[in-house]
C-alpha cells in the first residue's frame, strides 16, 4: 500500500479562483480522501491556470517532485479529470510516470484509480476528456472566427492591419486608416516598380534609405516589400480565409497601378503563382534513420509515385517505398482501431458525467455575462431619460451612449460564443469515438485526400525504416488500438478507489 501522496488541486482561470469556485471544495475533499485512505500527503499542488497548454507551473513542479520522490511518494489525488488536463502533453507526462515507476493516480470524484495495469476503456475515458475540453475551445474560436467572417462580409478587415495601415477606434467603431509614416513610402514603392525600367531590389533599396521599416522598427526585408506590392489589400480589397472582399477602408493605390506593378513582376521572370501537385501521404511518415519526414517524387511521367527520406539532416540510406505499399500499410493502421457501440456508448457517458462541473461554470459564465448585458441596457436606458430631463448634455450623452453600446454588443456576443461551443462539444465528444467504430469503412471508401485527413485525425509521428511501419496513434485512438485484442472492454473487478 503506497503510503505516501501528493495532492493536485486546480481551477480553470484566475476569475475562479477569485470566486472561490472550486478550490477550498477541492483540498477538503482531496485531504479526506487521504486520511481515509490512510496518505500522508508531503506536499500540495495548487494551480489557477488553464489546461489548454502544456506548461502549467505547478502541474510542471508536481511532475518533477514526483520524480525526486518516485520511491516514497507513489500516488497523485485529483478530483476528477476536468481538474487535471486538457492537453495530451501533461497526460503524456503522467502517463510516463505511471510506466516508469508505477505512479497511481486517483479521480477521487469519479472513484477511479489509475494505474499502468488499468483497463483500455478508463484510459479512453481520460483522452476522451481532454478531446472533448480541446472540442469547447476549438467551438469556442470557431464562434470567434464566425463573427470575424460576419465583419469581413461587411467590408471591414477583421485583423490586424497591414503596414502601410493602422488600427484605429473612431467613436467606439473600430476601422483601419492609412498610416501617414508608410503608406506614402509604400505607395512610391508601387509607382517606382509599376514604370518598369527598375528592379525590385533597387526599389527595396531607396524604399529602406526613405525609412520604410516593419512594425519592430526594422528595415524592410526586401521578401516583404516584394509581398506588400502582390496583396490586393492597397487598393482597397482584401482576402481573408480564402474569400476576396471589398474592404472599407481607403485604397492606398489604384487599380491601374496594381495592374501595371503585377505586370512587371511578370516581365521581371516573377510569376505570382507556381501551382505545386499535391501529394496525399507526404509529410505524414518520417524515416526511422534520421528523422526527416518522407516525401514524394513521380518516375515515369507520373504514373509511379515513390516516398523517400528528404535528407534534410545529410545523406539517407534507407530505400524507397511505393505509394501503393505505403497506403497499404496506413490502411493495416487505420484497420486496427476497434471499438463496439456498446463501449462508445459507456465512454460518452462516463465522459459526460465527469464534464458536468466543468459545464456548470460555463453556464455561470454565460449567466455573468447576461447579467453584465442587462446592467448596460439599464445604463442606457437611464442616460436616455436624463439626456431627455436636461441632466446631462448631448456630447456626454452621445459619448457614453456609443461606449456602452460598443460593450453591451461585446457582452451579448460572448455570450453566444459560449452558448454554441457548449453545444457542440459534448456532440464532437462523441462524434469522434462513433468515427473510430467506423475508420475502417471509412478508409475502403475514401478518396486519396480523405484518406489523408483520417491519418491526421489518427496517427502522429508514424516511422518508416524501409521494411516496417511503425503507427503512433493519437490519443485517445491509441487507447483504442490497444484495446482491439482485449475480449472485453468491460473492468473486471472493482477498481474503485472507495
Amino acid at each position: 500500500m503506497t503510503t505516501q501522496a501528493t495532492i493536485y488541486a486546480r481551477v480553470s482561470t484566475e476569475e475562479q479562483r477569485r470566486g472561490g469556485y472550486s478550490i477550498d471544495a477541492q483540498l477538503d475533499l482531496l485531504r479526506e480522501y487521504a486520511a481515509a485512505k490512510g496518505f500522508t500527503v508531503p506536499t500540495e499542488f495548487v494551480e489557477a491556470e488553464t489546461a489548454k497548454r502544456a506548461g502549467r507551473k505547478q502541474f510542471a513542479a508536481m511532475v518533477e517532485f514526483l520524480r525526486r520522490r518516485h520511491r516514497t511518494c507513489r500516488a497523485v489525488l485529483i478530483e476528477k479529470t476536468d481538474r487535471w488536463t486538457r492537453n495530451f502533453r501533461d497526460l503524456v507526462d503522467t502517463e510516463d510516470l505511471m510506466e516508469r515507476f508505477g505512479l497511481e493516480v486517483h479521480l477521487v470524484r469519479e472513484r477511479i484509480v489509475l494505474t499502468r495495469e488499468s483497463p483500455p476503456h478508463e484510459k479512453a475515458m481520460i483522452g476522451m476528456n481532454v478531446v472533448m475540453a480541446k472540442y469547447y475551445i476549438d467551438n469556442l474560436r470557431l464562434e470567434t472566427i464566425k463573427g470575424m467572417d460576419r465583419k469581413a462580409r461587411e467590408g471591414t478587415y477583421p485583423s490586424s492591419a497591414p503596414l502601410g495601415y493602422l488600427n484605429a477606434a473612431d467613436g467606439g467603431k473600430k476601422r483601419i486608416v492609412q498610416d501617414p509614416e508608410r503608406a506614402p513610402l509604400i505607395r512610391r514603392a508601387f509607382e517606382e516598380y509599376a514604370a518598369g525600367n527598375t528592379s525590385i531590389t533597387a526599389v527595396h533599396a531607396r524604399a529602406v534609405e526613405a525609412g520604410l521599416t516593419t512594425w519592430s522598427g526594422a528595415p524592410m526585408p526586401r521578401s516583404t516589400l516584394s509581398r506588400l506590392l502582390h496583396s490586393r489589400f492597397y487598393v482597397g480589397r482584401f482576402v481573408w480565409r480564402g474569400q476576396e472582399y471589398p474592404g472599407d477602408h481607403e485604397p492606398l493605390v489604384s487599380l491601374d497601378l496594381f495592374q501595371r506593378t503585377q505586370e512587371a513582376f511578370r516581365r521581371d521572370g516573377k510569376p505570382l503563382f507556381r501551382p505545386k501537385r499535391v501529394w496525399p501521404y507526404a509529410g505524414l511518415v518520417r524515416c526511422a534513420h534520421c528523422g526527416c519526414v518522407l516525401t514524394c517524387e513521380a518516375k515515369k511521367g507520373g504514373r509511379f509515385v515513390y516516398l523517400h527520406c528528404t535528407g534534410g539532416r545529410g545523406p539517407c540510406p534507407k530505400p524507397y517505398v511505393r505509394q501503393e505499399r505505403l497506403e497499404e500499410l496506413l490502411g493495416e493502421l487505420v484497420r486496427g482501431i476497434s471499438i463496439s457501440p456498446e463501449a462508445v456508448g459507456m465512454i460518452v457517458g462516463a465522459v459526460r458525467d465527469s464534464q458536468k462541473g466543468e459545464r456548470e461554470f460555463q453556464g455561470a459564465t454565460v449567466a455573468r455575462l447576461q447579467a453584465e448585458a442587462t446592467r448596460i441596457q439599464t445604463r442606457l436606458d437611464r442616460i436616455y431619460e436624463d439626456r431627455l430631463d436636461g441632466k446631462i448634455d448631448e456630447d456626454l450623452w452621445l459619448r457614453k451612449t456609443e461606449e456602452w453600446r460598443a460593450r453591451h454588443g461585446e457582452a451579448l456576443a460572448a455570450v453566444e460564443r459560449h452558448r454554441d461551443a457548449d453545444r457542440l462539444y459534448l456532440d464532437e465528444g462523441a462524434r469522434v469515438l462513433h468515427l473510430a467504430s467506423r475508420a475502417s469503412d471509412l478508409w475502403a471508401t475514401a478518396p486519396p485526400e480523405g484518406k489523408r485527413e483520417l491519418l491526421n485525425l489518427l496517427l502522429s509521428n508514424s516511422t518508416w525504416d524501409g521494411e516496417i511501419l511503425d503507427g503512433c496513434y493519437e490519443k485517445p485512438f491509441c487507447y483504442l488500438a490497444e484495446g482491439r485484442s482485449r475480449l472485453d472492454w468491460y473492468p473486471h473487478g472493482d477498481s474503485n478507489p472507495g
